[in-house]
């Protein structure tokens, strides 16, 4: 482990023609001080946690002193949002510190949320609100733990400053972690300037550092697109199966690396509903949570839009092909992660053509039903397949106990065709069905303790959800059902 003064930073980033960035100097918050700190993800780069005591931590992750060896820049990208193209976006209130590469070769970019106004900021303050930033502190977080890539959070600043949303809160910043930042709509930019030679400096430097085995083959571009498009297959798979909604899909929110960023409305489900929104501001559901899959294809299909230069420079119509080839990669990539996982939360080794329908089923049951997703699937290890007595456990989850009986049968019938004995197959269930998952109303009771001064209710979820499937015997009231207030927590961009 290392110490403030040995984080070696490297910056590749930042070597890039400026045309990517905009260099750019974090503005301090208003009596700032720490108020978490994440061991988990400081050991990505080899930070000593011992050091997040000292006065040189807060002065350097909180903007008011630059690190030595950090180049602080804001970087460019446009998207689509909710459907429509904007030209111009960019990090309007992040600013990323410097890259850090650890003793393993990792480069972790360190990116300061809420660090004041950049080059893209627009008509925006630069600022984050503590509501925010506990959110997505917490929610990066969780799904590291559920095993889901994204981001991660190394700590949060809080602030006496004053931040204008739709009422007035205290400001905060978060550090967040990853390989790179860069998005889809890192590339739209320069697709939709005409500026062809971006697009390519942009997927060189995106292959060298991040898929370097495909420099060496005879299509580099087309590789890329098709390892972004697996990646991003499998992750919406994985918020599928978790129940997680991102709540703003936007192109200009999709990793380039497949990763979950940007962490604005969010949710998990509560009791299962496929047209669940979490996002009030999501007037038409385009971002539903079964629109997930639909909407990852779309998104992609703008980024081949974007590598369409890249794929065949000499034939348009060629590259076209070439995308539209490459695009029908999703849809069975995501149906067989899918699949894969569904079978791991029932508890199901083997593959049988009646295992889409069992689970499609279920989940039809407990939409009617309005059952509890998380509850139900952890519930479900306990059922014994000789033994029907082993339901109550699941039927004790449904208004109407006995509309799952059919259902139950079936299952049992289905377990009985598998090798593993039940305690066997309760363990492995248990691996991928969490019992504990940030659900809106905790992150809520989290966030008006901490508006109070009082964080203790952050740090206890935050070690909570980092093991989110282990039995945490006193902590099982964070597993029950949701209060009935929980349902009327609205979520906005702001969020």
């Amino acid at each position: 482990m290392q110490i403030l003064e040995q984080l070696r930073f490297t910056n590749s980033f930042a070597r890039l023609p400026e045309a990517f960035y905009a260099r750019a100097e974090p503005t301090p918050l208003e009596n700032a001080r720490l108020v978490a700190f994440n061991h988990s993800a400081a050991q990505l780069i080899d930070l000593h946690p011992e050091e997040a005591d000292r006065p040189e931590f807060l002065r350097w992750f909180s903007g008011e002193e630059k690190m030595p060896g950090s180049e602080p820049l804001a970087a460019l990208y446009s998207g689509h949002q909710f459907g429509h193209y904007v030209s111009q976006l960019g990090d309007g209130r992040a600013i990323m510190l410097g890259e850090v590469t650890n003793q393993r070769g990792e480069p972790w970019e360190m990116q300061l949320k809420g660090a004041g106004l950049t080059d893209f900021s627009r008509s925006g303050d630069g600022r984050a609100v503590l509501r925010s930033t506990i959110r997505e502190y917490l929610c990066s977080e969780a799904m590291h733990g559920l095993g889901i890539p994204t981001t991660r959070a190394l700590c949060m600043i809080g602030s006496s400053e004053q931040v204008y949303r739709e009422n007035i809160e205290d400001g905060a910043m978060l550090l967040r972690l990853a390989p790179s930042h860069v998005r889809f709509g890192s590339f739209e930019v320069f697709y939709y300037r005409n500026q062809f030679h971006r697009i390519r400096e942009l997927a060189d430097y995106v292959i060298r550092f991040h898929y370097p085995d495909l420099e060496s083959t005879e299509s580099p571009y087309a590789g890329l697109l098709e390892r972004v498009i697996k990646r991003t297959a499998k992750l919406i798979a994985q918020w599928q199966l978790v129940g997680f909604a991102h709540g703003v899909m936007n192109t200009d929110n999709m990793s380039i690396l497949g990763l979950t960023l940007d962490y604005g409305p969010f949710g998990f489900l509560d009791a299962y509903d496929p047209d669940y929104i979490c996002n009030h501001s999501d007037h038409t559901g385009r971002y539903a949570f079964n629109q997930q899959p639909r909407i990852g294809l779309w998104n992609l299909s703008c980024l081949a839009q974007a590598l369409l230069p890249l794929l065949n420079e000499n034939d348009p119509e060629a590259a076209a092909e070439r995308a539209r080839e490459l695009l029908q990669i999703y849809d069975p990539e995501l149906r067989l992660a899918y699949a894969r996982g569904m079978r791991a939360k029932l508890g199901l080794r083997e593959t049988k053509p009646e295992d889409a329908k069992l689970a499609e089923d279920l989940l039809q049951i407990m939409a009617r039903q309005r059952v509890d997703y998380t509850r139900l699937f952890r519930a479900l290890s306990g059922v014994r397949a000789n033994d029907a007595n082993s339901d109550n456990q699941s039927r004790d989850l449904f208004m109407d106990r006995a509309a799952i009986d059919p259902w139950l049968e079936r299952y049992r019938v289905r377990l009985q065709l598998e090798s593993a004995n039940d305690d066997d197959r309760s363990r492995q269930m248990n691996r991928v069905n969490p019992k504990y998952i940030l659900r809106n109303y905790l992150a809520q009771q989290a966030i008006k303790e901490a508006e109070k001064g009082d964080y203790s209710e952050v740090e206890r979820l935050l070690a909570l959800l980092q093991h989110p499937f282990d039995e945490q015997s006193e902590m099982g009231q964070y597993a029950a059902e949701p209060p009935e207030w929980a349902s009327g927590i609205a979520l906005s961009c702001s969020s």
